[in-house]
């Protein structure tokens, strides 16, 4: 009897977990669908596809080329940023890359990013909260020099007005992201003994909290203090203009007889559109900010689609291929993947440091 009381409780537990991972994804798929059907109403089919059958292949082999060497700057820079916590080789801080993105593009939520963290924390054997702060200084770079490279955009191209607006916007979220960054690089480590915790400061999940940002602002202050700082800065650069030039690349080889900052200009809103978490490889918004940013600068919207499903698929299916060829080099399968993620997102005693 009690064999069967716990059968139903693991069914009723299992049909809880699938209910609740459906209600997480279900809003990148109607997101995903809204934007498909709005490129696809009312465009012309013939034209769609005749548009596909004059691409400079030589191009295209450029864009894969800088798409590609843009991944792997961002493996040196991460394997710059893990200096203080520990020893990663750029190949292998560039395969746990390639891994989080292949899983980013087969499934939805960026659970590739948590991938990454988890690969890494067992290479240097480190708990998987002490690799999240190089993660989030990855992401400082990445803002500060959007920010910087729309800026720049936006007084080389003509651009809407809400366009401009929201360049300020990004501009004065990387200010304070600047600040804050300073802030816990220069911050004070608390000596002596700890402050007793009075009032609703004793609430447990308040404690948790407190303490996993004390523990992830101590990794950003010795990332920020770290000798590899400014040349893991630099490095990003160099990320971001490869993914810019293998997307304008892509657009000479479609025929696209657009400026580089034209290009650029397309790209950053392509770029922020798809910030936000959705369905597995931004399908549906990846082309939606293509097809908004083309037709901004004249481009017919049936070009501009047909566009948008190309440049997908050149820059996406290499990524596909590393992607593979790395989880066989790992010993990974989604299904592993998946299971390990799992574990981890639902217990929370894992991510916390010691």
């Amino acid at each position: 009897m009690e064999e069967e009381d716990h059968s139903v409780d693991s069914a009723v537990r299992g049909k809880s977990t699938a209910s609740s991972r459906f209600w997480k994804v279900a809003p990148g798929y109607l997101i995903a669908i809204a934007c498909l059907v709005w490129i696809f109403h009312d465009i012309r089919i013939r034209e769609l596809t005749n548009s596909m059958t004059s691409i400079n292949w030589w191009w295209v082999v450029g864009a894969v080329l800088f798409d590609t060497l843009s991944y792997v700057f961002q493996g040196m820079r991460w394997s710059l940023l893990l200096h203080p916590l520990g020893r990663v080789s750029a190949v292998r801080a560039t395969e746990a890359v390639y891994a989080g993105l292949f899983v980013n593009e087969m499934l939805p939520m960026r659970l590739g990013e948590v991938l990454r963290i988890y690969l890494v924390s067992r290479w240097i054997d480190a708990r998987f909260a002490a690799v999240i702060p190089s993660l989030l200084v990855e992401r400082f770079f990445d803002g500060v020099w959007l920010a910087l490279t729309f800026g720049i955009t936006v007084f080389a191209v003509p651009l809407p007005q809400y366009l401009v607006d929201a360049e300020w916007i990004l501009g004065l979220a990387a200010l304070v992201a600047t600040l804050l960054f300073v802030y816990l690089v220069f911050r004070k480590k608390p000596v002596g003994a700890p402050e007793p915790v009075e009032g609703w400061r004793r609430w447990r999940p308040i404690r948790w909290v407190a303490g996993l940002f004390d523990k992830v602002a101590g990794g950003v202050r010795d990332i920020g203090r770290s000798r590899f700082f400014y040349s893991s800065f630099a490095i990003s650069l160099f990320l971001l203009l490869g993914q810019v030039v293998s997307y304008w690349l892509v657009m000479l080889a479609f025929g696209l007889k657009l400026s580089f900052w034209h290009g650029a200009a397309i790209f950053l809103i392509v770029h922020v559109g798809t910030a936000l978490p959705g369905a597995p490889s931004n399908v549906g918004t990846y082309q939606f900010f293509t097809v908004v940013g083309l037709t901004l600068f004249g481009i017919d919207k049936t070009l501009a689609t047909s566009f948008s499903i190309v440049v997908f698929f050149i820059l996406t299916i290499p990524l596909w291929g590393i992607g593979m060829l790395v989880f066989g080099r790992l010993g990974l399968s989604l299904k592993k993947v998946r299971t390990e993620i799992a574990a981890l997102t639902q217990n929370g005693t894992q991510l916390e440091a010691d």
